[in-house]
């Protein structure tokens, strides 16, 4: 039987089983979390407090993101998942017995909340980086959906199922059946036999590897364009969010049924998104979807703040989960679409950084603001301040070009001698910067089109983890050119062929044109010399190298 278009990731067996586990997991974390926030309606009923719940949720990922993302590019993904899981369950556990126990307060609440939040944190990386391991290119895009439909779908009936245990069993029934959701992702992972990839390179040092994580993202325009589209449109979709509990329980005096019932008809909008997605991107941009999606939330939150009742609330909060499922899998499949496998849980850490601080700081926001105008008044701020972040947030495209690849990738420029055969065996453990130099021969007919070329391959050179680079022109021979750029250490300067994309391939290619045989590029160790003179000091003496001669290592 043929899959639905909106299902086809489906028929890759492990990606299925890992999305089965994942929305279990998803459906605990709906229970935890509509247990989370209707429980602080009870021990310390303000607006900033309850609020304060999401937050607490939300802010290990803007602050753990790009270290959980450079741990998952740096160690094995699988086993990097099963220690974030291992802590989220011990966080779990606890939280559902100290409530069980009726010794939870406002502050354990929101520091096991912050707990359980910091495995989310490092999770949310690895898991969006190893989409791309599961299944093919064409079927990425749909994945990044289906994940968004299982999410929603477990968010439909999550908080529905939520509100029928805290009725039963109060939020400690729900936090337990959290805790018992996640060893189904414990399972799946354990059954992931993932292959191994070997660079023959020694692994990036932890440091090192964000700041590798940075650099490509500061240097990838089309990473910079997701994280503002995704970020305009978090500020203001996150005041549901942070507020709703409060606005179902005080405002529209009802309880946790009702609440789990319209946060639910959310899931409905997001799930009902998610399978109408494909239609939508045959028809428009993802920049024109973005647009769409935006809009329906916007009204979503505008008409749950003129609401006063459940009907209009709920249909509120279906329009509004209508655009949220389909904005954040247009904007991040563009994010992820341009980020290569060595780098693309750090960038995608990133990425998520720019989402969920805005949703942090959008979190704190409206609680503050509802405290002093009002629930109602609120949602209507914040549907207003969509629409206007949305007209500022337009003019940053999401639409990369993802070009197939052609034998024009597989040509490169000129290579470097090989390294004299007494620097083999010190390079990779040498700390100095490595130099790098590249000569051109330029006619001046040819300036602007060379000058074009070295604008884009300035980026590539950075992408790839150049510290330092610029070009020169030769004052005595204008038409004499060279590139130079820094690498921090010698094996950084290795991992420079495997950073490269087709794309970058093909620059380099376009800048092969300029470059002749007889100048061909140039590497140079960093020395320091007090350093090195103080290590060789005891060898002079007994050295008989000729008058000039430099000095060799031992």
């Amino acid at each position: 039987m043929r899959l639905p278009t909106a299902l086809v990731p489906l028929r890759n067996g492990t990606f299925r089983t890992l999305w089965i586990a994942s929305v279990i997991g998803w459906l605990g974390t709906w229970l935890q979390n509509t247990g989370a926030g209707w429980l602080m309606t009870s021990l310390d009923p303000q607006p900033l407090i309850v609020a304060m719940v999401q937050a607490a949720t939300i802010m290990p990922v803007f602050l753990l993101a790009l270290p959980g993302g450079a741990l998952a590019d740096i160690v094995d993904r699988r086993v990097f998942l099963l220690g974030t899981q291992i802590w989220t369950i011990l966080a779990a556990s606890l939280l559902a017995i100290l409530t069980l126990a009726g010794v939870m307060t406002a502050t354990w609440l929101l520091a096991l909340t912050f707990a359980i939040g910091i495995g989310s944190a490092l999770t949310a990386p690895a898991w969006s980086a190893i989409v791309p391991e599961l299944v093919p290119r064409e079927d990425m895009v749909q994945a990044i959906a289906l994940n968004g439909i299982g999410f929603n779908l477990t968010r439909a009936v999550g908080p529905a199922i939520a509100g029928f245990l805290i009725l039963l069993g109060g939020s400690s029934l729900a936090f337990s059946m959290y805790a018992v959701s996640i060893l189904a992702v414990i399972g799946a992972l354990f059954a992931w036999h993932r292959g191994r990839r070997f660079t023959g390179l020694p692994r990036e040092h932890f440091a090192s590897a964000m700041r590798a994580g940075m650099r490509f993202v500061r240097n990838t325009p089309a990473i910079q364009a997701a994280m503002i589209r995704t970020a305009s449109y978090s500020i203001p979709a996150s005041a549901p969010w942070a507020l709703l509990p409060l606005f179902v329980r005080r405002d529209l005096g009802l309880g946790p049924g009702m609440y789990g019932l319209i946060l639910g008809m959310m899931g409905i909008g997001g799930v009902t998104s998610g399978m109408l997605l494909p239609f939508v991107r045959s028809k428009l941009s993802r920049g024109g979807t973005v647009i769409g999606c935006t809009l329906l939330s916007c009204v979503g939150m505008a008409i749950l703040g003129v609401s006063h009742h459940w009907i209009p609330a709920s249909v509120g909060m279906l329009l509004f989960g209508l655009g949220w499922t389909s904005a954040f899998a247009t904007i991040q499949a563009a994010a992820q679409l341009v980020c290569p496998p060595w780098v693309r849980a750090r960038a995608l850490s990133i990425y998520q950084l720019a989402q969920n601080g805005a949703l942090t700081i959008g979190s704190f926001g409206w609680g503050w603001l509802g405290g002093r105008i009002g629930i109602s008044d609120t949602f209507l701020a914040a549907a207003v301040t969509g629409l206007v972040l949305m007209a500022i947030a337009r003019s940053f495209s999401i639409e990369a070009i993802v070009r197939p690849r052609s034998s024009e990738a597989d040509k490169a420029a000129l290579l470097p001698e090989a390294p004299a055969p007494e620097f083999v065996p010190l390079l990779r453990k040498a700390r100095g910067q490595i130099m790098e130099i590249a000569y051109y021969r330029v006619q001046s007919e040819e300036r602007i089109a060379f000058l074009k070329i070295m604008h884009e391959l300035h980026q590539i050179r950075r992408r790839a983890g150049a510290v330092f680079w610029q070009v020169y022109e030769d004052v005595a021979h204008p038409e004499g050119w060279v590139e130079v750029w820094s690498m921090e250490s010698w094996t950084d300067h290795l991992r420079e062929a495997i950073r490269m994309s087709d794309d970058d391939k093909r620059l380099l290619a376009a800048v092969a044109a300029f470059q002749h045989e007889a100048d061909r590029p140039s590497r140079y160790l960093a020395v320091d010399p007090n350093e090195y003179l103080h290590t060789h000091a005891t060898d002079r003496p007994e050295r008989n190298d000729p008058p000039g001669a430099p000095l060799k290592p031992d």
